[in-house]
């Protein structure tokens, strides 16, 4: 007897363990992905209901700082530099938190994002931007918080803000021109000599054409700006490659090359290999 009730104990312990009550949420969680020209937006945040409630000035208090939703923090993160009303705010991702007033809204991008809510100790240093905008009454009410993004062109749109009658536009700009200048710029100036190192990198671990890999592993120690070092790194796979190709009087000279630029730069690592290499090669 007393076995079965251990048993049967165990059972319910199990069932009480793998068995978990799943119930909807109050206010349920959003996430807006948006490509906006070329600058990556994303948008997380809890949509609370307004359930006839007066929100603005009641659930809401004028005047102080709201978490601009519900739960944990409404974030927002930008993939570039971007403008808000006319400010620069740099990259990354931000807590959104406003402060709502019968005339105008202040809309606050604080950098700490891990809160639930409002921070427990508001710092002025963590507040990345702040800007001032004007609050819209709707035609039609809004019984769930809601965050868009619209009015989308290839380099601006506008955040809203949405609940019960209050609407609030804020208006941002991303650095089309200048990221797309860069890429075409990038592109028609051909590939930098990271990207031929890659290339012979890749060509000498597969053992593929191995006079392609020291071509372009040449291209990229050519690439290297006048007024710079060589990177010791390309050097060194230039050695490795040119001793698989049977040239190790070229191999040990390449490598002694990459010895001096690794001493110079303190990197006790390449200097093993390359003082080991060069004993290899030397017999």
């Amino acid at each position: 007897m007393k076995k079965v009730c251990m048993l049967l104990a165990l059972l319910f312990a199990n069932f009480f363990v793998v068995a978990q009550v799943k119930t909807p949420q109050a206010s349920p969680m959003a996430k807006i992905d948006q490509v906006v020209g070329l600058t990556n937006i994303q948008i997380e945040y809890s949509r609370p209901s307004a359930k006839g409630r007066t929100v603005y000035g009641d659930l809401v208090p004028f005047g102080k700082n709201w978490r601009t939703g519900a739960n944990a923090n409404t974030t927002i993160s930008f993939s570039e530099d971007v403008k808000i009303a006319g400010k620069e705010l740099k990259k990354g991702k931000y807590a959104l938190y406003t402060t709502p007033k019968a005339d105008s809204w202040d809309v606050i991008f604080y950098t700490e994002t891990n809160n639930w809510g409002l921070p427990e100790e508001w710092n002025d240093a963590k507040v990345a931007l702040k800007v001032t905008v004007k609050p819209e009454t709707t035609i039609k009410p809004v019984e769930s918080f809601s965050i868009f993004l619209n009015n989308l062109t290839i380099d601006a749109g506008v955040i809203e803000l949405s609940w019960e009658r209050t609407m609030v536009i804020i208006p941002f700009s991303v650095p089309t021109q200048e990221a797309a200048m860069k890429s075409i710029e990038k592109t028609l100036a051909g590939p930098a000599a990271g990207d031929y190192f890659a290339a012979a990198q890749y060509f000498y671990q597969t053992n593929n054409d191995l006079n392609k890999a020291l071509t372009w592993v040449n291209t990229a120690v050519s690439l290297t700006p006048k007024n710079a070092i060589t990177p010791y790194w390309y050097l060194r796979l230039k050695s490795l490659i040119q001793a698989k190709l049977g040239d190790k009087k070229g191999a040990i000279a390449t490598a002694k090359q990459s010895l001096d630029l690794a001493v110079e730069a303190g990197n006790g690592d390449y200097q093993k290999m390359n003082r080991d290499s060069i004993a290899e090669w030397s017999k």
